[in-house]
């Protein structure tokens, strides 16, 4: 059985549509705010693959279901002994770690353009999982909590090299050794989000950003984003040469043709990510 069959044989902890070239991956256990589970973590991995293997997805939109984004660890399934573990398997610990089949590791993989529609509340994983994200949108109602520290955790996917990145080490240090938790105005203004809507909006506004990358050449976008991955970790001259090979098979597809057609003919393009 298939990885994408085996998902829709289980309990749906994750929904998955595509419209206009837009996935929207929904995290689906309202009634536990989408605290992670091991079901919920493995059809988002799936799901996320899928949305970046289909050509015709141009962007994907992840979101909750509810009153909140992602809550984080179940703490009560943790404490009872019934949540997560990790490196230990039948009594025996393990000396390694298999991450790569991991929603932040997958993630930070996708070439699709990726956009969070926070609609409630981002706390630990679920924090974590934001950043993971190309563009953050925030419902009025929606907080990132970075109670990391507070648990007597780490920020464990991802946070802890999203942060000093998107901030800059001083805001990273006081987010993450604080646990201090941000509103949405706060979260625009410390650099984490572009944007606060009202919890109505959201949605809409999410999909008509989606709806403008999506309407550009999908074959350039993919290449952008894979060359600001890039960026993060290689000096200007190599990644200068690297746009540079990047931008030759750019220059022979359909797509560029089209995109300087529909400039001088004064229309929109048509593209077809050829």
């Amino acid at each position: 059985m298939s990885q994408a069959k085996a998902v829709e044989a289980e309990p749906q902890e994750v929904l998955y549509e595509v419209a206009d070239h837009i996935a929207t991956i929904t995290l689906n256990a309202p009634e536990r705010m989408n605290t992670i589970s091991a079901t919920m973590l493995d059809q988002l991995t799936v799901r996320l693959k899928e949305a970046d293997a289909d050509p015709d997805v141009r962007c994907v939109i992840l979101t909750g279901a509810g009153r909140a984004f992602c809550a984080g660890l179940d703490l009560r399934a943790q404490t009872q002994g019934a949540g997560l573990s990790i490196g230990s398997s039948g009594g025996v610990t393990s000396t390694s770690l298999d991450l790569k089949n991991t929603p932040p590791t997958v993630m930070q993989e996708m070439e699709t353009p990726t956009i969070c529609a926070l609609n409630g509340g981002a706390a630990g994983y679920g924090m974590d999982t934001a950043l993971g994200c190309d563009i953050r949108i925030m419902g009025k109602s929606a907080k990132l909590a970075a109670a990391f520290c507070k648990r007597g955790l780490v920020p464990e996917s991802g946070g802890t090299w999203y942060l000093p990145r998107l901030i800059g080490w001083s805001k990273a240090a006081e987010l993450i050794f604080t646990g201090r938790t941000l509103k949405a105005d706060e979260s625009v203004a410390w650099g984490l989000a572009s944007e606060v809507v009202a919890d109505e909006e959201l949605m809409p506004r999410a999909r008509a950003v989606a709806a403008e990358i999506a309407g550009n050449a999908p074959l350039a976008v993919r290449a952008a984003k894979r060359m600001m991955r890039m960026g993060l970790n290689e000096p200007f001259p190599e990644h200068v040469h690297h746009v540079y090979l990047q931008l030759l098979p750019l220059m022979r597809t359909e797509d560029l043709k089209e995109g300087m057609m529909a400039f001088m003919e004064k229309r929109q393009p048509d593209f077809k990510g050829r």
